[in-house]
């Protein structure tokens, strides 16, 4: 086979229960719903994080928080005290740069958040970001495109999906282009500043049934009252009390989520034959259990399947046959490996993530080991198999005494009833932790390993609860030396 082109498009902050194509009646999608009828969908694929940032560095690394370093979301309010040109992946073997040596023109078109996204970062040939990873607005944003700087006022979605079309138009080489759209996001004030888009009048009156109302969960408020209580975030986070049930953000959110669906058909139409990998960063609790946001919105941090589940589509037309779905779990750490596969790399064995690219084609899938799939949230390590979720919290000296999570996916979907603290499950909860300690044992870098001492790249959502554990000298940082 001939190189493909490469296109991965990433979505901000979105569980795969979003979409027409994974079960929802009420969004509308019809393109990214005709993407996965044309190609193959996985149901149970699954974030390495609950962060932007540290997904996004997963993914394009292939390594987990404890071996990239990247544990929480890069605090750019921080940048004027940055390196000059500052990246949190340079020294690391990342996909664009491998791509590179394969031959592949590479472009990034969207939201970067690994660092400073005005200048380009290492294996970019063609570079368009926004100056700000926290979206602020999908209106009027700051943007650096190749060297030339300017304020762009129109949405972001059809901004970035105009510069990647342009890059596809114009290529002359196999491409890879990474388009890592700043939406739905989710969060305010992106999602509740009022302003409209072409499909907001879909959802004036959706019921949004869709979405679950619950009351806070109280896991939910003692995480506000943390961040409050910390120093130098500094960024108004009563939006997480606010946001749960409230339909105007809401609809926004959804609406959003249209906009892309929309950006997805213009791409997929510019480029038929070309591999197109459909995912996000992670997940987005819109108020279920309790919560709005990341993961990291509660204390103990959690990834209950809304913030967890991501969905996770690929088309390529005469290669991957239409209308595959699989229930094997998979993580969007396994995207670097396939993607370097498919094309005839050859992704590091050594790293966890794992290639599907043989499934993708009908064969089987060598060397992949146990049906399973591993994510970490700073004091949280996670391990999902067909039967069960176990989330196992940080256990050592001077750390508070956070308790265990387990539940049985297969009658509990909605991951309500904890049997961590039940006898008859204890032979359960003792083979899922030592499958998480051999697997971090094996994938984890001293210097990136919290649970070691480690220290993460540039922020933590967590520094006190480190600090109180590793010494009022732990602090995040900018590069490792050595091992």
């Amino acid at each position: 086979m001939t190189q493909p082109n490469v296109i991965l498009i990433f979505t901000d902050n979105q569980q795969a229960a979003t979409l027409g194509c994974y079960g929802n009646a009420e969004i509308h999608t019809p393109n990214i719903d005709a993407l996965a009828k044309g190609g193959f969908r996985f149901d149970r694929a699954f974030c390495a994080n609950s962060f932007c940032s540290a997904c996004r560095a997963s993914a394009l690394t292939g390594m987990l928080p404890s071996q990239h370093g990247v544990h929480s979301w890069i605090d750019d309010r921080n940048m004027e005290a940055w390196p000059k040109g500052w990246h949190a992946l340079s020294g690391l073997a990342t996909l664009p740069e491998q791509m590179q040596r394969l031959g592949y023109a590479t472009g990034l078109f969207g939201k970067y958040h690994l660092g400073d996204a005005m200048s380009i970062g290492p294996g970019w040939d063609n570079w368009v970001s926004m100056a700000d990873g926290h979206v602020r607005s999908f209106y009027d944003n700051k943007i650096f495109d190749n060297g030339e700087t300017y304020d762009q006022p129109g949405h972001a979605v059809d901004f970035f999906t105009d510069k990647a079309l342009e890059f596809i138009a114009g290529a002359t080489q196999p491409y890879f282009a990474y388009i890592p759209f700043p939406a739905p996001y989710g969060h305010w004030p992106a999602t509740n500043d009022g302003r409209r888009n072409r499909f907001s009048e879909l959802y004036d009156d959706c019921p949004m049934t869709s979405i679950p109302r619950q009351g806070l969960s109280a896991a939910a408020v003692t995480n506000y009252d943390m961040i409050k209580s910390q120093s130098g975030h500094g960024l108004d986070f009563s939006m997480l009390m606010r946001a749960p049930n409230h339909l105007p953000a809401l609809r926004n959110y959804y609406s959003q989520i249209s906009m892309i669906d929309e950006a997805v058909g213009r791409i997929a139409a510019a480029d038929p034959d070309a591999l197109i990998i459909f995912t996000t960063d992670h997940g987005l609790s819109l108020g279920h259990h309790g919560f709005w946001g990341h993961g990291g919105s509660t204390y103990p941090s959690n990834l209950h399947l809304a913030a967890h589940s991501i969905p996770m589509i690929l088309r390529h037309p005469g290669a991957i046959p239409a209308g595959e779905t699989s229930p094997i779990h998979v993580s969007n750490v396994d995207i670097y490996a396939t993607i370097l596969d498919y094309i005839g790399g050859h992704p590091d064995p050594a790293l966890p993530s794992r290639s599907f690219a043989g499934l993708l084609r009908g064969e089987a899938v060598a060397n992949w080991g146990e049906d399973e799939v591993f994510s970490e949230q700073e004091e949280t390590r996670v391990i999902r198999t067909p039967q069960w979720a176990f989330f196992q919290r940080y256990r050592g000296e001077n750390a508070p005494d956070l308790k265990d999570e387990l539940f049985n996916v297969v009658v509990d979907p909605g991951e309500t009833n904890n049997l961590a603290d039940d006898p008859g499950h204890s032979h359960i909860v003792a083979d899922l932790s030592a499958r998480i300690a051999a697997f971090f044992k094996l994938h984890s870098r001293g210097q990136a390993d919290l649970w070691r001492g480690g220290q993460p790249i540039q922020n933590s959502m967590m520094k006190s609860y480190w600090s109180d554990i590793w010494g009022k000298d732990w602090h995040p940082v900018y590069a490792y030396d050595d091992d």
